[in-house]
């Protein structure tokens, strides 16, 4: 609920803009661009910046056009040139695409002929509905313009072009019943105006039929009394009097209003039939029942009018004493009314009554007042004619700029169209040309792929040649070490030490048993290396006491859990550090293995011995020692250059 006060707040303060805007005779586009600034204060006043307010409006264009339509159908029957302008500036807000055959236009034109058509100009009405019926889509709306292009021109007295529009339409399956019953109503009213008063009967009959039958009692007073008029043109007094007597039922069924002014049509008829003392009577009793309705209720009845008919039945017969306070009346509420006509002509008819009686001071003073009154009508009479002027020259120039912005749509329709036309044959002469790269491309394209393929083939056969190497040189342990482990254990139970034989053996197989279980792995983290390292350490250890001690340091700041490592990849230079550098020292030497950080993501690992130096280990190695030492550290070199392939 306070979203709906809040959008009927913005309308009408947008009304009140585009009123003051109107005032001082400013443009229509000046109106637009407040409008658009007046969309942007809401959006702000919702929250939304002035930039998200710009990108809603331009997102919403439907919003701005049908803001536009509202205040046009707002003013309609109050300001003809400001609802005609409301729908010009509707239609600028469609961009040219949009232009062509969209539901928009049609509305646009479509409201253009409801205000011509309201204020008369029944031909501008007829050609914007032509208009609108090219642009519409939808059954149901095709057939309602086409309903109201019709009454246009039967309005317009060009009846029969009234009648081709209708006549197709009496098969149409999709009206509704009140449509049919327009649709016949209409026929009926372009035949009786062409004299062809037994076909109106006809089509008014059709008309009334569907109305009983759906209960549309409006049509059905309607119907009623133009067949009652035919029938009392025809000079049928019973059936004018049983139809004009069934359309005054029906309207005392829906309300006061509706009676009284079937009753004025039944005492219109009593006059033209010269009954006046029905006439008079039935006049009587409206007018008794119009003064006891709400003032102004029924727009084309007054008790000035009524009084005036009731003593011009007087007159009729000649009643001229019985006219006169009826005269008076009539002249005295026309005169607060301001209603000029009525007053003229009542004055006119006392004058004559007063004459006929032989009252002449009172005739001729009611006479005078007749005559100024004549002379203000008249100049009164003037300026409506030269208003009517204005106003249909204004309408008539308001029309020019919108058939201007209807031909330069149509042109861009037709230069959208020639460039089109010269697209096709542009892009029929580049097909070929087109077919020949896209084929070109297709077979680089085809190559392309072949050869990634292959890339991406041998590229797999590599690295899948590379894990089964690593794999097998993960697997390689140096048989060196084990042999001289056993040999170890043998000469620990040798020399009947057998605990030491036996725990040498425990971390033999605990290392070995590590080893084949990381042998599947690519990488350990660093701190299954350090537990392996240590083993290894402590057995080399264990087998050369008397010729080394070592220390093995991991620094504290080292995450073991973040690296990883390949597996036993510092053991073969411990190994070569033990055998070919500490184990030939005549004196006890030192090793010392370190793991320290050397930045981030680095590791920095020093192996380090005090042994005989690389020269004399070479002098003193063996012919088989030397071909040992060799195989186990290219093992280490292959596995680094596969890991970093």
């Amino acid at each position: 609920m306070n979203g709906t006060n809040e959008g009927l707040e913005q309308i009408l303060f947008f009304r009140k803009i585009v009123f003051i805007l109107t005032i001082k005779k400013m443009t229509l586009r000046l109106s637009s661009i407040l409008m658009i600034l007046f969309c942007l204060a809401t959006f702000a006043m919702h929250g939304q910046t002035v930039e998200e307010g710009r990108k809603s409006i331009s997102q919403n264009k439907n919003l701005v056009f049908d803001q536009l339509l509202d205040s046009a159908r707002y003013y309609l029957e109050t300001n003809a040139d400001l609802s005609i302008q409301y729908v010009e500036e509707s239609l600028r807000t469609l961009d040219s695409k949009k232009l062509r055959s969209s539901s928009e236009t049609a509305a646009s034109y479509n409201l253009l002929g409801d205000i011509y058509f309201y204020w008369k100009a029944y031909d501008l009405a007829a050609s914007n509905y032509e208009i609108a019926l090219k642009d519409l889509r939808s059954d149901s709306e095709i057939l309602e313009t086409k309903l109201k292009l019709a009454e246009s021109f039967s309005l317009d007295k060009n009846f029969p072009l009234s009648n081709d529009i209708l006549s197709p339409l009496q098969k149409e399956r999709k009206l509704s019943h009140a449509q049919k019953v327009k649709l016949f109503e209409l026929l009926g009213d372009n035949h009786r105006a062409l004299g062809q008063n037994e076909q109106a009967l006809d089509f008014y009959n059709d008309g009334l039929k569907i109305a009983e039958k759906r209960n549309l009692p409006d049509k059905v007073i309607e119907l009623n009394t133009k067949i009652g008029e035919i029938y009392a043109q025809k000079g049928d007094a019973s059936n004018a009097e049983r139809f004009y007597s069934n359309s005054i039922d029906v309207a005392q069924q829906q309300s006061v209003q509706q009676e009284v002014v079937q009753n004025q049509r039944m005492a219109d008829y009593y006059r033209s039939s010269n009954q006046l003392d029905k006439e008079i009577n039935l006049r009587k009793a409206n007018l008794a029942k119009v003064e006891s309705l709400p003032e102004k209720s029924v727009d084309t009845l007054t008790t000035q009018a009524l009084n005036f008919d009731i003593a011009d039945a007087y007159v009729s017969q000649k009643k001229y004493v019985e006219a006169i306070p009826y005269l008076n009346k009539s002249i005295e509420v026309a005169s607060e009314a301001k209603d000029l006509e009525t007053e003229k002509d009542a004055l006119q008819r006392l004058s004559e009554v007063y004459k006929n009686v032989g009252d002449f001071d009172n005739a001729l003073e009611n006479y005078q007042k007749y005559v100024d009154l004549v002379d203000i009508l008249y100049e009164q009479k003037e300026q409506e004619l030269e208003d009517v002027a204005q106003f249909n020259k204004a309408l008539a120039l308001q029309q020019n700029r919108i058939n201007i912005l209807e031909k330069d749509r149509e042109l861009t329709e037709n230069k959208i169209e020639f460039i089109e036309k010269e697209q096709q044959l542009t892009e029929e002469s580049n097909r070929r040309q087109r077919l020949i790269i896209y084929s070109l491309i297709g077979g680089l394209a085809l190559l392309v792929v072949t050869v990634f393929l292959m890339y991406k083939s041998n590229r797999q056969r590599k690295i899948t040649n590379n894990l089964l190497a690593l794999k097998s040189l993960r697997t390689q342990m140096n048989p060196h070490f084990i042999f001289n482990a056993l040999n170890s254990v043998n000469s620990f139970i040798a020399q009947s030490d057998e605990r030491a034989a036996n725990k040498y053996l425990t971390d033999f197989s605990t290392l070995m048993r590590a080893v084949l279980e990381n042998s599947e792995k690519d990488f350990i983290p660093l701190s299954n290396e350090i537990e392996l390292i240590g083993l290894y350490l402590k057995l080399e250890h264990a087998r050369f006491k008397e010729k080394f001690d070592y220390t093995f340091q991991v620094a504290d700041d080292i995450d073991a859990e973040a690296f990883e490592i390949p597996p036993m990849l510092l053991q073969p230079y411990i190994e070569n550090a033990v055998w070919h550098g500490l184990r030939y020292k005549e004196h006890k030497g030192n090793l010392e293995v370190k793991l320290a950080k050397k930045d981030q993501d680095t590791l920095l690992i020093t192996i380090q011995d005090d042994g005989i130096g690389r020269e004399r280990s070479k002098a003193l190695k063996t012919q088989h020692q030397l071909k040992r030492q060799s195989k186990g550290m290219n093992n280490v070199s292959s596995r680094i250059a596969i890991l970093n392939d």
